[in-house]
């Protein structure tokens, strides 16, 4: 602040008292745009309505107990308008500072995703809207944009199951589509260097099919540990997104690679690209009867070697029931193989019960569980149903 801003306040508070010198204070601050140290003096300025010790104007240390609502009353209000503030002047990360507090984040996400990449505010701008959860597929589409694919995968590798299923859908789309784009890119490149023209072909399944040169002497066109990574997020797309074709067509791509590419997953999936297509047709209702067999061969027959393997199959298939609007079988499944896990997956056989209309199947279940509150809420929603 310039020099002659002190002997002004000094003077008005000497001419006029102390309110008018604090609110001469704030209207320097707002004039000059020295939002940070406009908080403090409105924070200041109820201290001195309120008759409290001024020294750390932002500081609840010694605010009474019986006044500390009203005093964060006027903090709150304070944080939301020095938040808005710095978003009409356009800093993003000054503005997440107050409402972040507040736990307001809704006008930041809406800020994030309006922003234009390219300024100097970018890695900052990553940061809020990934790292912090703010708008996470925002976040992931800028970080695509400036480190690449790579670093891209390992960070949403760390966070994707704390996402919520909504968001988590989301990037994952955003990597399918991509992921599809560049390796129809490298086949396209390989194609016409072969041949000698470009393929007509536009589709991944086209580009491969007849194609088996391709794969020879162990060839790979994408980074396989990419592959991999974003075949198991397209587990998270519901079956209406057209980017599960997408993810089957990466699967069947997938699926002719060499074996030392084809990374082995968990149950249901250790024959990894193979169980991912039949995963995505079933979604996709191509030859959809096969598909789930597939699944409830595994989840009765002897390659779940232990119960924590029967389990994980069991959750897949339940999961691709549910979201196929098949809630009765999805029921029957999970009451007869998930009763002991549900506490540690996203799967809540109640929500399940309710979907089907299934209330006696809680009360049974309740029952053997000895559930007595289980079972009266399923009595009780029961007779109202």
């Amino acid at each position: 602040m310039s020099e002659p801003i002190y002997e002004q306040l000094a003077k008005t508070h000497e001419t006029s008292g102390a309110e008018a010198a604090i609110d001469q204070l704030i209207a320097t601050l707002r004039d000059e745009k020295n939002y940070d140290r406009l908080f403090d003096a409105l924070l200041l300025k109820r201290r001195h309505e309120m008759d409290l010790p001024l020294v750390r104007p932002t500081s609840f240390d010694n605010i009474p107990e019986d006044r500390r609502d009203e005093f964060e009353e006027h903090y709150v209000n304070a944080a939301r308008e020095i938040g808005e503030l710095h978003l009409a002047d356009g800093s993003i990360p000054r503005a997440w500072i107050y409402l972040r507090t507040i736990r307001e984040p809704e006008k930041i996400a809406q800020a994030v995703n309006d922003y234009e990449p390219g300024g100097e505010s970018d890695e900052e701008i990553i940061d809020i809207a990934l790292y912090q959860g703010v708008a996470p597929v925002k976040g992931l589409e800028m970080l695509l944009a400036s480190h690449g694919t790579c670093n891209s995968i390992t960070v949403l590798d760390q966070q994707f199951m704390q996402l919520v299923p909504d968001v988590r859908q989301e990037c994952a789309a955003l990597l399918v589509r991509t992921l599809y784009r560049d390796l129809c890119a490298t086949i396209k490149y390989e194609v016409e260097r072969k041949q000698g023209f470009a393929p007509t072909a536009e589709t991944l399944h086209e580009l491969i099919a007849g194609r088996e040169w391709l794969f020879a002497e162990d060839n790979y066109h994408i980074d396989v540990s990419h592959l991999h990574a974003v075949v198991r997020f397209a587990r998270s797309l519901d079956a209406d997104r057209e980017e599960v074709a997408l993810a089957a067509a990466l699967a069947e791509y997938g699926a002719q690679l060499a074996p030392q590419y084809q990374y082995g997953g968990d149950p249901p999936f250790e024959d990894y690209y193979p169980a991912h297509r039949q995963f995505f047709n079933a979604l996709l209702d191509q030859e959809r009867e096969a598909a789930l067999k597939y699944f409830t061969d595994q989840l009765n027959g002897e390659s779940a070697e232990s119960d924590a393997d029967r389990q994980m199959v069991a959750y897949h298939l339940v999961d691709i029931l549910r979201r196929l609007n098949l809630t009765e079988e999805a029921l029957e499944i999970a009451a007869e193989h998930l009763l002991e896990v549900e506490d540690q997956m996203e799967f809540s056989l109640a929500e399940l019960s309710a979907a089907a209309g299934r209330y006696d199947k809680l009360m049974e279940v309740s029952r053997k569980q000895d559930d007595p509150v289980g079972f009266a809420a399923a009595l009780l929603q029961h007779s109202r149903s």
